[in-house]
């Protein structure tokens, strides 16, 4: 062993390049899927639930997870892998059954898997399940038949992490738009995904232009999030909680979570309630400090003047109404009364 390099931790499996071979090799022949019935066939058959790696959140198909750079997707999927493979909870909340997992840290070194897998684990011993690989070829050249060949001799897995998508969707077709081909790149997992009954995560970006709509932040065309099963997207707004993971699916009803994350364990954890339950205290603090320079003053006034949005704004500046923190005028400015200064 090189000096250099950490002493790896027994209980900790990591592929490399170069012996990825050993676990995402090339498999023998596609698992075939029935694509056409009659109607009455069709509505006599029976279909198991889906299987959920996070219930409520996470289940079996694509599932795009995207946010900005640094925003801390990494350490979320690679929580989520630890606590699927362990049978534990997933954001220290949600409880998830337990089976193998594949993770492709295809931006990462074994060095620093194993230091990041510490610290969330925080001395706890690392599951046998969960399968790490800094390695696998792009799509077109056999990526997807590589995770197939895994997930042949992993019958009961719970689900595949790919971090990040850029690194494995491979070139585009020559001659095709860029719709079609972010389309094609994501069709080629969910076959995977679809013919194993099996949750895959993409990890990917957003684009650095804001948007309102999460679904419209996600980088790329249409395509991406169209040919998904389900769009994740991971925030941290100025002035609310750590983090919003915005969810929507097909299979999985939209809804948003409020995540709180820290640092010195690298783990994301929900918190109780809408996210906007989580922003009052700060929101609240800015709009009485800016009130008391500058009130009274109308919602619209109050947020152009803090940089707040409008409808926290409007929301807010009611609810500290009904709490008596502020008083308000038949032109329904907003003022700070005088016992509460």
């Amino acid at each position: 062993m090189n000096a250099t390099e950490p002493a790896t931790r027994p209980d900790l499996h990591i592929v490399t390049p170069d012996d990825a071979g050993e676990v995402l090799s090339a498999r023998r022949g596609p698992v075939q899927l029935r694509t056409s019935w009659t109607a009455a066939d069709l509505m006599d058959m029976d279909f198991p639930p889906p299987n959920w790696a996070v219930p409520g959140i996470i289940a079996e198909g694509v599932n795009l997870l995207a946010g900005p750079p640094k925003v801390g997707k990494s350490w979320l999927s690679l929580g989520l892998g630890l606590s699927v493979a362990a049978g534990g909870k997933a954001f220290d909340a949600i409880p998830v059954p337990g089976g193998p997992v594949l993770y492709l840290a295809l931006e990462d070194t074994p060095r620093r898997l194993q230091a990041r897998i510490g610290k969330i684990l925080g001395g706890q011993p690392a599951p046998a399940a969960l399968t790490l690989a800094t390695s696998c070829p792009p799509m077109p050249q056999g990526g997807d038949e590589a995770i197939a060949a895994w997930l042949d001799r992993n019958r009961n897995a719970r689900m595949v992490i790919i971090d990040v998508f850029a690194k494995i969707r491979g070139q585009s077709a020559p001659g095709a738009s860029a719709y079609d081909a972010d389309y094609a790149a994501v069709g080629r997992i969910k076959k995977v995904a679809d013919a194993y009954g099996v949750a895959v995560v993409l990890v990917h970006h957003v684009r650095k232009a804001g948007s309102e709509d999460f679904l419209e932040s996600v980088s790329g065309t249409n395509g991406i999030a169209g040919a998904a099963d389900a769009t994740l997207v991971l925030r941290r707004p100025r002035g609310q909680a750590d983090g919003v993971l915005y969810v929507t699916g097909r299979d999985v009803d939209e809804a948003e979570y409020a995540l709180d994350f820290h640092p010195a364990a690298g783990a994301w954890t929900l918190l109780d309630g809408p996210p906007e339950d989580h922003a009052l205290t700060d929101t609240r603090a800015t709009i009485m400090r800016w009130l008391r320079g500058n009130g009274p003053a109308g919602p619209k006034a109050i947020a152009d003047g803090t940089g707040l949005n409008h409808d926290s704004v409007k929301k807010t500046c009611q609810r500290m109404l009904a709490d008596s923190l502020l008083a308000a005028d038949p032109a329904g400015r907003y003022s700070i009364p005088d016992r509460a200064e």
